[in-house]
Order: structure tokens, then C-alpha cells, then sequence
């Protein structure tokens, strides 16, 4: 799932990501919903949890917004008219009437201004409307971190990263708390599961799921060995500590 316009391969995302689309289903057991809401599915990616939340909405509307053209169209490709979709940054979110929910999993830590990005989700919420979402937070993914931070100090790869910008931002619950605070809300609960997960096919997973910002920047020629060069760094077997923030508030 994406917030900001890096595209994604979303073919790919969507057969390798089924740690984040079990997530997602557990998230969705959260909302409590009658229905009949109106809700935004703020990072909707490939559409997979999104399909999920529509069974949740017999009476109801979803939006599914995403950063990326290429996941918003497998969403519609997974869906059809079912869903109504924008391709949107998460920090420039606006939405034209508010909504009775936003929902997102696996994206707000894609986002690193977070105090701007709850200012704009409780402007997009009705009064009494909750967001209830599920990130990566504190802890999330060190190993692999520190397995990209070594790799990228390879000189030739080093100098296409130059003024690159932090990749995540993995908040810790009293951070959370204190910014969406400050936002406006209340009712608001934040707390860390750790999700340890250990890929099938770590070297696809990896590339897909957490090297894309750096993929990016680099050259053709460069993208195969900088992969090669991260997993070298990772134990056998590969194992990811990925640790999830819960997030649950609500607009007065």
C-alpha cells in the first residue's frame, strides 16, 4: 500500500503481500460498522483487504485511495464499480463531503509528516466518525533497515541516494497518541503487536515490500545488485521483525 505518488509494482505487491492482507482482515475486525457507512480506505493498494471491507458494507460506499496509478488500477481490476477510487497523496488528502470511517493498514508509516497527516484525516471525518488503521511502528523492521543502510554505503550505490529522504517514519504509541491528540481527537488508543514474518520467497518479498524507495533512485544496471547486496546481509532464514501500531480514535 502507498501514500504518496512512488509507484509500486502491484502485480507483484499483490501475490507476495498476504502478511499484510492477513493483517488487514484483523484490522477489519475492529470497525464494528452497521453497514450502511461511508468509509475511506486511506492506502487501499491492490484492493485485497478493500474487498474484505466492502462484504463489511452491504449498505455503504467505500473510497479507496492510493498514491499509486498502478496499485488504484489492480483495486479496480479486483473490483469494479463496487468501490469509487483516487489516486492521491495521503498528505495532501481532501476529500470533497467527510466520511463516517477511515480505515488504513501498512501505509501510514509510508507517511512521514504525521502530524499533518491526522490534521487532514480528522478534517476528512464527519463529528463522531473514527479512524481505525494498523501501521508499522517502533521497532518495525530493524534488521532489515540496518541490512539496507549497509548496502547503500557501496560507493556507486551511495551517490544516487544523495538527498534521499527518510524512507518511513515507525512512530511509537505516545507519539501517536500525542499527535492525534493535537489533532483533535479523542477516544484514542494506540498499542504495538509484534508481526514477525518469514517470507516464502524472502528475496521477492523484500524487493516488493520494502525497497522500492530505493529501487527507484537507482539504475537498471544497480537495482539486481543492490537486492543481492541487502538479503547477503539478513540472517538465514530470513526473518522480518516487522512490529504493527494499532491505531483507534475518534472525532468528537
Amino acid at each position: 500500500m502507498n501514500a504518496g505518488p512512488r509507484e509500486w509494482d502491484a502485480e507483484t505487491y499483490d501475490a507476495i503481500a498476504d502478511p499484510q492482507f492477513e493483517w488487514g482482515v484483523e484490522v477489519l475486525e475492529r470497525l464494528a460498522v452497521a453497514g450502511d457507512e461511508t468509509v475511506l480506505d486511506a492506502g487501499a493498494g491492490s484492493g485485497r483487504v478493500t474487498e474484505r471491507l466492502l462484504e463489511l458494507l452491504p449498505r455503504g460506499r467505500v473510497v479507496a485511495l492510493d498514491g499509486s496509478k498502478d496499485m488504484i488500477a489492480k483495486a479496480r481490476e479486483r473490483l469494479g464499480d463496487r468501490a469509487d477510487y483516487r489516486v492521491a497523496d495521503l498528505a495532501e488528502l481532501e476529500l470533497p463531503e467527510p466520511v463516517d470511517l477511515v480505515f488504513s493498514t501498512a501505509t501510514f508509516h509510508w507517511v512521514l509528516d504525521h502530524e499533518n497527516l491526522f490534521r487532514r484525516i480528522h478534517a476528512a471525518l464527519r463529528p463522531g466518525g473514527r479512524l481505525v488503521a494498523q501501521c508499522g511502528g517502533a521497532g518495525n523492521v530493524a534488521g532489515l533497515a540496518k541490512a539496507i543502510a549497509e548496502a547503500a554505503a557501496d560507493p556507486e550505490i551511495a551517490s544516487h541516494f544523495q538527498g534521499m529522504s527518510a524512507m518511513w517514519n515507525f512512530a511509537s504509541p505516545e507519539e501517536t497518541e500525542a499527535r492525534l491528540e493535537q489533532a483533535g481527537f479523542d477516544e484514542i488508543h494506540c498499542d504495538l503487536a509484534p508481526k514477525p514474518v518469514r517470507p516464502e520467497h524472502p528475496r521477492e518479498y523484500v524487493a516488493a515490500s520494502g525497497l522500492g524507495p530505493h529501487l527507484s533512485h537507482l539504475p537498471e544496471d544497480l537495482r539486481d545488485r543492490f537486492i543481492d547486496s541487502v538479503m547477503s546481509k539478513l540472517d538465514e532464514p530470513v526473518t522480518l521483525d516487522y512490529v504493527r501500531l494499532n491505531i483507534d480514535a475518534r472525532r468528537p
